[in-house]
């Protein structure tokens, strides 16, 4: 048996220069570790991954620690020896695993056996806070009684869901008057400092209070707001002794988002820091959102409440609150060059606003750089300046590392800006959004299939990429184009499911969704096809307005058969809504673009999916237009090379919601005429298994 890796790692933080104390990097580049594999070692790790799943497995002992019965599955097999052999050959792997498969274990248990001979740790990346939990709270824990190897895994998460004992000390004491604006904030960091006395690890989410997310952030740890060795919290610290559990642990198992963020560092040749430590393998579980994911966080976002808040924190001159609430000459001339800006801020992001205004809509392409001046990056550029020098005369420690954090962020936005109002990125597309929160400058790659196979799959380390959908007409070309996979092998796998689970209803009643009638005849036809199933049902549309406008024209039928309807969008949270629908059998969820992915409800709670319409993105979003008319600049028809696939993906992913396990049984409703209409309707078809179909 593959015994506990015997090696210590030291901790990476230097305590001469502390001044940004993430992990080194300079072992992070190619090559990224130089442990190498005995040939026994090999065949040990390939040798006890395929015995594991042999139908004699010790998965059978699984329900003893609150598993599902276990099942053997050829294709589960079958993946977690493919995953064997690329991690002992150092190789990329590419698996569709659909729903049922359990391709959580057939990953995690060579990881486990592989980790044992490796001196760095590896990774796991998961879209869904759902996933992670199960890796975590479930499945690793299980395996671990069942293999009984002696490992480490840790979860990993961003700064900020951190408690920073020295913030929460400066907003709780001598600087609380300065910082704090308001009452009811006080009352929360007070509540805040009850909790911080008996929590162990200082994470936000197993904080037991409903605080004020503004209320969390004068107290969590910020990038360049932490002090490291020299901090006289450091020996408690809730952030530091989670990156020594990163360090010490075999798996790691962390989110897209910081995922990508630690990528995008690593590129930095500025940088020596990153947020991860180096791995010797990646996994990335749900990997159908890849190329949006590297899309978002290797791109760029300013926010106008993101640079209203940090203003606000230097100096709020409606409360007369801030960081810069201080006598002498210096401190009021940076808060005079803060109510400037304010203003500038103000004029730049209303010029924005109207921007979008001009076509009366919330998103808007930027074409071409200076169509907004910038009105911004002069004038913070002068007061960083002088906040420099400020920081400088300093001798309040904990203050002065405040004012540097802000600093930080400070260049931050003037690189934003001035990255967005130049365009100074090649190859990427920028745009103007307006959400709840105010108005965004954004730009993203256009590029990413290049990217990733430069920064990601060309290393050498491998990748194992995993999803239930990665493949449109049986094949991995168009996802491979997507997201620039290489150096690797795929593997394609069948359903553990038998089609006989599920009869799919097409509806020949529906007007085509462009038609006036279209909304009239939805209010028709689902309840029509609710009634099948009394309910237990996700109805997915593709835009909240016509989910709101069935919701309330739909009232009476849910109240006259007693079926309760969870409307997304409405108070409870998607994690709430779940919870509901599995409690109360006979429910329905209306749900939109986060429903479609990522739900796992098995069982009689689920027996219908109803798909009101195609899946299609909204072709006139900045990002998917530009994507299109790169597609066509390369003489590719974009509907088909691009459009058409996205669309497939997505639902199948949707449909996926409804059989989880070889007992599931239930129904398909398609409502949308153009599965029969349209030419391109047969590709939806045929991404199914060949379920019976019944027009109806």
């Amino acid at each position: 048996m593959i015994k506990p890796a015997e090696y210590s790692i030291e901790s990476r933080w230097s305590t001469e220069d502390p001044a940004d104390n993430d992990f080194d990097v300079t072992d992070g580049d190619e090559p990224l570790y130089d442990d190498t594999i005995s040939a026994v070692a090999s065949a040990e790790i390939l040798g006890l991954t395929e015995k594991f799943f042999l139908e004699d497995s010790p998965l059978a002992e699984a329900e003893k620690y609150g598993g599902r019965a276990y099942e053997y599955r050829p294709q589960q097999a079958e993946m977690a020896r493919r995953t064997a052999e690329a991690l002992i050959g150092r190789h990329n792997l590419c698996v569709e695993a659909p729903t049922g498969v359990g391709k959580s274990f057939a990953y995690l248990l060579p990881l486990i056996y592989y980790s044992q001979t490796q001196s760095k740790p590896v990774l796991i990346s998961t879209e869904t806070i759902n996933l992670q939990e199960q890796l975590i709270d479930k499945d690793i824990p299980i395996l671990a009684k069942l293999t009984g190897v002696q490992f480490k895994a840790a979860l990993a998460k961003g700064r900020s869901n951190y408690l920073c004992l020295r913030r929460l000390a400066m907003s709780s004491g001598e600087h609380q008057d300065e910082l704090i604006p308001l009452a009811s904030l006080v009352l929360d960091i007070q509540r805040v400092a009850k909790w911080a006395d008996v929590t162990k690890d200082g994470n936000r989410d197993d904080m037991d209070l409903r605080i004020d997310p503004s209320s969390w952030g004068y107290v969590c740890c910020e990038a360049g707001n932490c002090g490291g060795p020299r901090c006289d919290f450091f020996k408690s610290c809730f952030y530091w002794r989670a990156r020594l559990e990163w360090e010490k642990a075999n798996i790691i198992v962390a989110n897209h988002a910081l995922f990508f963020t630690d990528l995008k560092m690593k590129q930095d040749e500025n940088l020596e820091t990153t947020l991860l430590p180096p791995y010797c393998a990646v996994v990335i579980d749900e990997s159908h959102t890849l190329e949006n994911n590297a899309a978002e966080y290797l791109g760029l976002r300013v926010n106008s409440a993101g640079l209203h808040s940090f203003l606000n924190r230097l100096f709020n001159p409606e409360n007369g609150k801030g960081l810069m609430v201080k006598n002498g000459p210096e401190a009021m001339e940076l808060r005079s060059m803060i109510a400037d800006i304010k203003r500038d801020a103000a004029a730049f992001f209303n010029m924005a606003e109207q921007f979008l205004l001009e076509k009366q809509d919330s998103v808007r392409r930027f074409l071409k750089p200076a169509l907004i001046p910038d009105l911004l990056s002069q004038p913070l550029g002068r007061m960083r300046n002088k906040l420099s020098d400020f920081i400088k005369t300093q001798d309040d420690k904990d203050f002065k590392t405040e004012l540097e954090s802000q600093l930080m962020r400070c260049d931050a936005y003037i690189d934003g800006i001035n990255d967005f109002t130049q365009m100074t990125y090649p190859d990427h597309v920028y745009w103007i959004e307006e959400d709840k929160v105010g108005v965004s400058l954004r730009a993203a790659p256009l590029n990413v299939a290049a990217i990733l196979e430069t920064i990601l799959f060309s290393k050498t380390f491998p990748v194992i990429l995993t999803s239930a959908t990665l493949t449109v007409k049986n094949s991995f070309d168009y996802y491979r184009s997507r997201v620039g996979y290489c150096r690797g092998a795929e593997l394609r796998l069948d359903s553990p499911f038998s089609p006989k689970q599920v009869q799919l209803f097409i509806s020949r009643d529906m007007p085509e969704p462009s038609d006036q009638t279209y909304k009239d005849a939805l209010l028709r036809e689902i309840p029509r096809f609710l009634m099948m199933t009394h309910g237990k049902a996700f109805v997915l549309f593709t835009s909240y307005q016509l989910l709101k406008h069935c919701a309330e024209n739909l009232k009476d039928f849910f109240e006259d058969n007693d079926i309760t309807l969870l409307t997304q969008g409405d108070s409870m949270t998607r994690s709430t809504m779940l919870k509901e629908f599995k409690s109360d059998i006979n429910s329905v969820i209306f749900g939109t673009d986060s429903f479609w992915t990522g739900v796992d409800v098995p069982g009689e709670a689920l027996s219908n999916v109803i798909v009101t319409k195609f899946p299609f993105a909204v072709p006139s979003h900045p990002l998917i237009e530009a994507r299109c008319e790169k597609i066509e600049a390369s003489g590719t028809n974009a509907f088909m090379g691009y459009s058409l696939p996205e669309a497939v993906l997505k639902f199948r992913q949707g449909v996926g919601r409804l059989i989880r396990s070889k007992h599931d049984t239930g129904i398909i409703v398609i409502l949308d005429r153009r599965v029969f209409s349209k030419r391109y309707g047969q590709y939806f078809l045929d991404s199914l298994p060949p379920y019976p179909v019944q027009y109806s």
